[in-house]
Parts: C-alpha cells; sequence; structure tokens
C-alpha cells in the first residue's frame, strides 16, 4: 500500500475541525492540538480497515490516550525562566473562553478528558467510558469531581 486508503482521507478532510476542538480542549494550545491530532491519526492509519465504519470512538480514545501519555512525559520537561513571554491581548468578547480554557487546564488530565467527552463532544457515559477504558461508575465520579472543582474555580473569581 503506497498511501492511506481514500476513505480514511476523506474522513481526515471531513473530521478535522471536530478533531482539533477536541484536541485543543484537552491541549489548552492550537499547536500541541495539531501535533495531538496528527499523532492520534498516524497511529490510526494501520488499524483504518478494521474501524473504518465506525472511527470516531476509536480516534477519540487514541487522542485522550496520546494526551495523557504525553502530559505525563512533559510534565518533569517544565522549564522555569525568570522572565515572563509577551503575551497578546485577547480579542473582546473571549472572557468566557478564556475562563472555560483556565477551568479546564486546572483539572487533571483525565478529568478533563472526561469533562470534554462528556459535555463538549455530547457522549453518553457509556461511551465516555468505552473512549478512556474506564467504567461508568468512574466516568461519574471523574465528572462530579471535575464539576466541583470547575464551580469552585468559577466561585473564586466572582
Amino acid at each position: 500500500m503506497l498511501g492511506p486508503e481514500p476513505d480514511f482521507e476523506e474522513y481526515v478532510a471531513a473530521r478535522m475541525p471536530a478533531l482539533l476542538r477536541t484536541a485543543y480542549l484537552l491541549t489548552g494550545h492550537h499547536q500541541d492540538a495539531e501535533d495531538l491530532v496528527q499523532m492520534a491519526l498516524i497511529k490510526v492509519v494501520p488499524r483504518w480497515r478494521r474501524i473504518a465504519d465506525r472511527p470516531d470512538p476509536y480516534v477519540r480514545k487514541v487522542l485522550v490516550h496520546e494526551h495523557v501519555s504525553r502530559w505525563r512525559n512533559r510534565r518533569w520537561r517544565e522549564v522555569h525562566t525568570d522572565r515572563v513571554p509577551e503575551t497578546a491581548e485577547p480579542a473582546p468578547g473571549h472572557d468566557d473562553r478564556l475562563s472555560l480554557q483556565a477551568g479546564l487546564a486546572a483539572l487533571a488530565p483525565r478529568q478533563r478528558a472526561v469533562i470534554v467527552l462528556r459535555y463538549y463532544e455530547d457522549l453518553t457515559e457509556r461511551e465516555t467510558a468505552e473512549a478512556l477504558g474506564i467504567s461508568v461508575g468512574t466516568v461519574k465520579s471523574q465528572a462530579r469531581d471535575a464539576l466541583a472543582r470547575l464551580r469552585v474555580g468559577a466561585l473564586a473569581e466572582v
């Protein structure tokens, strides 16, 4: 086989915006989201024939697992400096998006994944559990704890 199958290319073209949105909500950074989607799609290609009839759950699972793996590997490589990098001024009207991004960034990776899949991707508890490879009860407790943590953060800003 010389390259990916045509239906894989069609899937990527059709679903790329949704995959990037999900990856952005998981990572909090555009460049990291693009890298995450690229790595997930590279891992999906060899299994495409097996999952081609229903690829979204598998691709989401790979996105989440890849994000958690990257987070675990990266967290020990933090570089501290004495200078703060320049930041761009946020556009007016983006306060809600920024507070959502800050709230998601404060969550543990699994809690963040549960919130993104349950409430942004609108998956059921069972679908979320399957995507993450955990039990439905764990999805419920992670969602409860994450929402409580988000509420505390929101109340602290008021």
